[in-house]
């Protein structure tokens, strides 16, 4: 699958004005929990780039909200919201949805992660460095002086230079410096989407969040979903187990060769057991649930 996955989406404007964009995605429905799974399994095995479409497109907010979060570096908004989007396509790409998880939590780390390198990648490394402590330096400096409250924008006295320094365990110096740097290219929320346009950053936040009694239950639900698969796993024999762990629940899943030439037996057999696995700990979850 290449990045553009050879499908129409709304077109980030590289003139700034993105108010129109940002009607334009907001459009897109946001898909179902049923939905998004058979959607992602027809893109799956079926390669069918209408269901992939549809998975990128519900998401497209998402990373408009991911993108206006690192608007304080300086750099446009459409090239953060156009990275973030490449990210985005790398998520639905690798999405595995029976792992139990929704795309947008998986999604968040690709896209995040795009637009991090972005960063990086924009800002000059004579003036970054480097080393990682100053990379870290970088995208950490905001989020620990809100803690301390120091407020943005503002030169830093001796003070809070010395507590910022022993908080992030570098020279005072260096926090004066990066503090200099991200202050100068800061935005405010309030900034205008473009010189044509009144609607200001702020005014495309749409917080979706969840609300503090639907996270409660849903990590009550996902706690509870553990203990039953913990306890489906356990039913199974010994070669079972072992296959079901190493293809459904490790992060870099061994390949259907390498488990055949484990136990000595044909990939096709190591799929058969897996599938029979997969079947076992469903129906025992699905027991347990209800």
């Amino acid at each position: 699958m290449s990045y553009s996955m050879s499908m129409k989406l709304p077109t980030v404007p590289m003139d700034g004005g993105l108010s129109g964009y940002f009607r334009d995605i907001w459009k897109f429905p946001i898909l179902e929990p049923q939905e998004e799974y058979m959607l992602a399994r027809r893109w799956r095995e079926h390669n069918d780039m209408e269901a992939a479409h549809k998975l990128v497109t519900s998401h497209l907010r998402l990373v408009a909200r991911i993108a206006v979060g690192f608007r304080g570096y300086g750099l446009p908004v459409s090239d953060l919201v156009s990275e973030g989007t490449i990210g985005l396509m790398k998520a639905v790409k690798k999405f595995e949805p029976e792992r139990g998880f929704r795309l947008s939590t998986y999604a968040m780390w690709w896209i995040k992660a795009a637009i991090t390198e972005y960063v990086l990648r924009s800002w000059s490394m004579v003036k970054l460095g480097t080393m990682a402590a100053q990379k870290k330096l970088f995208f950490s400096l905001r989020k620990i002086k809100s803690g301390l409250n120091i407020l943005d924008g503002e030169e830093l006295t001796s003070e809070q230079a010395a507590e910022l320094s022993r908080k992030m365990k570098v020279s005072e110096r260096e926090i004066i410096d990066m503090n200099r740097r991200l202050t100068v290219r800061d935005l405010s929320l309030n900034a205008p989407l473009s010189r044509e346009e009144t609607m200001e950053f702020q005014d495309t936040l749409v917080d979706e969040s969840s609300s503090p009694e639907t996270l409660c239950r849903n990590k009550e639900e996902m706690e509870q979903r553990m203990v039953f698969l913990k306890k489906a796993v356990a039913g199974l024999s010994q070669r079972e187990r072992r296959i079901f762990t190493e293809r459904r629940l490790k992060d870099d899943p061994m390949t259907l060769e390498d488990l055949g030439t484990r136990y000595g037996i044909s990939r096709e057999r190591v799929r058969q057991i897996e599938v029979r696995a997969f079947e076992k700990v469903k129906a025992a979850i699905n027991v347990n649930g209800r």
